[in-house]
C-alpha cells in the first residue's frame, strides 16, 4: 500500500498535542494527530483540575481533554487512535509507521508524546491515583486537596524535596520517605527540607503498603530497611516523587536528548536538531510539567511548523 503524505503530523495527544492541532488546523496545515497508547495523556488519570485558566469551577481531567479534542476536531484535525512505533527522520519528508503497519510521510512532525510518572509498583497505587483516592505524582496539581491534612512524599531527589516543601505550606504534616541514609537532592534543597518544622524525614525507609478504606488513602505502612521495623503513618495523601520517564524511546536514534530522555529543543523555540521536527509538552519539559505550560509549547510547535513549511514553500 502506498504511503500517505501529510503536511503536519502530530505524535501524541494531551494538552500539547491537542493545542498544536488547534493552531495547525487554523493555519490550514491539515494536521493528522495520532493519539498514542494513552489518548489525553496524564490528565486522563487526574481528577479535579483547578489551576487551568478559564475553568473557574475546576474540571475533571478527562473532561478537559475531551474539550481540547473537540476543539481540535472542530477546526478539522484528523485524529487517529493508533500508536506510532517507528520513525525515520533521515530525509524529507519524514517517515513514520503505525502499529497497524501504515506508513505516513510528513513534511513536518510535532512530537508531543509526554512523560509518564514512575510508580513504586504497589498493588493499589495506580488504581488510587486514577480514581482520585489519595495517590498522586504531582503535588502542584493535587496538593490543594490535602490542605490541613497529613501526607507522605516518597523520594530523595530534588523533585521530592520540592514537592515536600510545596506541601509543607499547605498540609499540617509532611512525612518524607527516603530509601537511603542520605538524599540525592542538592545541598540547598536538603537544607530547606530539614529546616522545615512540619517535614519529618524518615531515613532508610520504604513503603510496604498503602492503606485504604472505601477507596481512599487512610495510611501507609513503612519499613525501615536497616532495622526491618514496620510502622503505620496516618495520612490521607500519598505523593510519589521518584521521577518521570519521557515517552521518547522511538526517537532516540534521530533526536538529541538529555541523559534521561527528554528532547532537547533550541533556545526560545520548539525546534529539535532535525529540520522540520518539533517537540512540545512533557516530552521536552522536565521542569514545569503542567497542563498550561504543555499547551503553551504545543502552540509554539504549531507556529514553528507553520513557519518552517512556509519557508519551504510547502504551504
Amino acid at each position: 500500500m502506498a504511503a500517505e503524505h501529510v503536511h503536519c503530523l502530530i505524535i501524541g495527544s494531551g494538552p500539547a498535542g491537542y493545542t498544536a492541532a488547534i493552531y495547525a488546523s487554523r493555519a490550514n496545515l491539515k494536521p493528522v494527530l495520532y493519539t498514542g497508547p494513552e489518548p489525553g495523556g496524564q490528565l486522563m488519570i487526574t481528577t479535579d483540575v483547578e489551576n487551568y485558566p478559564g475553568y473557574k469551577d475546576g474540571i475533571m481531567g478527562p473532561q478537559m481533554m475531551d474539550d481540547f479534542k473537540a476543539q481540535a476536531e472542530r477546526f478539522g484535525t484528523d485524529i487517529r487512535y493508533e500508536v506510532i512505533t517507528k520513525v525515520d527522520f533521515s530525509g524529507n519528508p519524514h517517515k513514520v509507521w503505525t502499529d497497524a503497519g501504515t506508513e505516513v510521510h510528513a513534511d513536518s512532525v510535532i512530537i508531543s508524546t509526554g512523560a509518564s510518572a514512575k510508580w513504586l509498583g504497589l498493588e493499589n497505587e495506580e488504581r488510587l491515583a486514577t480514581s482520585g483516592g489519595g495517590v498522586s505524582a504531582c503535588a502542584v496539581c493535587d496538593g490543594f486537596f490535602y490542605k490541613g491534612q497529613n501526607v507522605v512524599v516518597v523520594g530523595g531527589g530534588d523533585t521530592a524535596a520540592e514537592e515536600a516543601l510545596y506541601l509543607s505550606n499547605i498540609c499540617t504534616n509532611v512525612h518524607m520517605l527516603v530509601r537511603r541514609d542520605e538524599m540525592r537532592a542538592s545541598k540547598i534543597m536538603q537544607q530547606r527540607v530539614l529546616n522545615k518544622e512540619n517535614i519529618n524525614v524518615h531515613w532508610n525507609t520504604e513503603t510496604k503498603a498503602i492503606l485504604e478504606e472505601d477507596g481512599k488513602v487512610t495510611g501507609v505502612t513503612v519499613l525501615n530497611n536497616k532495622t526491618q521495623a514496620e510502622k503505620n503513618l496516618d495520612v490521607t495523601g500519598f505523593f510519589v516523587a521518584i521521577g518521570h520517564k519521557p515517552n521518547t524511546g522511538i526517537f532516540k536514534d534521530w533526536i538529541d536528548m538529555d541523559e534521561v530522555g527528554y528532547i532537547i529543543t533550541k533556545a526560545d523555540s520548539s525546534k529539535t536538531n532535525v529540520g522540520g521536527v518539533f517537540a512540545s509538552g512533557d516530552a521536552q519539559d522536565n521542569v514545569y510539567r503542567q497542563a498550561v505550560t504543555a499547551a503553551g509549547t504545543g502552540c509554539m510547535a504549531a507556529l514553528d511548523a507553520e513557519r518552517y513549511l512556509g519557508e519551504k514553500g510547502i504551504v
